[in-house]
């Protein structure tokens, strides 16, 4: 059995809240220099891997720069910060609820991711408390979608991170949810929905399919006003869009879903209008390290029940959404 390689820590810092990439060059190939494999694996330009080779920005281990000329050795980690692409501002608050020296819980806006992944990297809600809370070892105990605002919860400590991850996927952590969506006189409520969610990847929707069921979720009906229903959601299960597909399954899709029941097409940077009226309204849980019992409740309001018209109308790009 072959041994585990330790991975060596970065030789590089953060940069804005944002960790470099590492790779590790593969055991088998025919590699002469760290270059070549480079310019196969990163980039349709070789231009671009040979600028930041000539910049001294790939490095190795040792923190020495990478050269054009540096030997392939199977094994070896090089890391290097990516670009950063051009982000538009996500103009709305990221709130911290809960801190201590185990955790930190926020209640997030609509339009910030939760960690860096292609276009959004350095408008993440991870990047920016890492650099506004001064916690470079910060990291998300779980994600919510771009789109949806409302609480989540990070960890402060790298060593202590499987714990409270774990208490997700072990379905020991209450979460509930709020959601807008039309109001249906025929819709009997209370339900618990049940069905197999499937997301493939490089596709922007999810779709129910025949199957053991792998997502659960629980609708009530808690108010309605002007054709609108205020729901409360309760999942038992985690799958990617699983509120989304399900309230859409029951007729009622969430207001400003850009995916469900039809993909439109992308919106704008800098469109903040219209936020799917989605919300992770509650978080309990029993603290894996402390034995605390934590019950944490969004503050935020979904602008369409404050507000429908105000939600619905053009406005300017950047208006304040929630």
């Amino acid at each position: 059995m072959r041994r585990k390689s330790r991975i060596p820590p970065s030789p590089l810092p953060q940069r804005d809240g944002v960790d470099p990439v590492r790779i590790r060059l593969p055991q088998t190939g025919g590699w002469v220099t760290v270059r070549e494999h480079l310019v196969e694996r990163l980039a349709p330009r070789t231009e671009v891997v040979d600028r930041m080779l000539s910049d001294g920005l790939i490095v190795g281990a040792d923190g020495r720069p990478v050269t054009g000329d540096t030997a392939y050795e199977p094994g070896m980690f090089v890391w290097f910060h990516r670009e950063p692409p051009d982000e538009e501002r996500v103009p709305f608050a990221l709130d911290v609820v809960y801190r201590d020296e185990h955790i930190v819980v926020v209640d997030k806006p609509h339009f910030l991711a939760t960690n860096p992944r292609g276009s959004h990297v350095r408008e993440t809600a991870l990047a920016r408390l890492r650099v506004d809370l001064g916690i470079p070892a910060l990291g998300a105990a779980h994600r919510l979608d771009r789109l949806t605002a409302g609480l989540l919860l990070f960890t402060v400590r790298p060593e202590e991170r499987g714990a409270y991850q774990s208490l997700f996927g072990a379905r020991l952590v209450r979460k509930e949810y709020e959601a807008l969506a039309p109001y249906s006189p025929g819709l009997a409520l209370p339900r618990t929905v049940r069905s197999r969610i499937l997301k493939e990847r490089g596709v922007m929707a999810a779709r129910e399919v025949e199957g053991e069921p792998n997502a659960v979720t629980r609708v009530e009906l808690r108010d309605r006003r002007d054709g609108v229903g205020r729901y409360r959601l309760t999942p038992s299960t985690g799958q990617t869009h699983q509120l989304r597909v399900h309230m859409n399954a029951l007729g009622v899709p969430i207001l400003g879903d850009p995916l469900y029941p039809v993909v439109t097409g992308p919106v704008p940077s800098g469109d903040f209008r219209r936020p799917l009226q989605l919300l992770a309204r509650r978080l309990e849980f029993t603290d894996p390290v402390t034995g605390h019992e934590h019950r944490f409740v969004s503050g935020r309001v979904l602008k369409a029940w404050a507000s429908y018209d105000d939600w619905a109308s053009p406005g300017p790009l950047a208006e304040s959404a929630q």
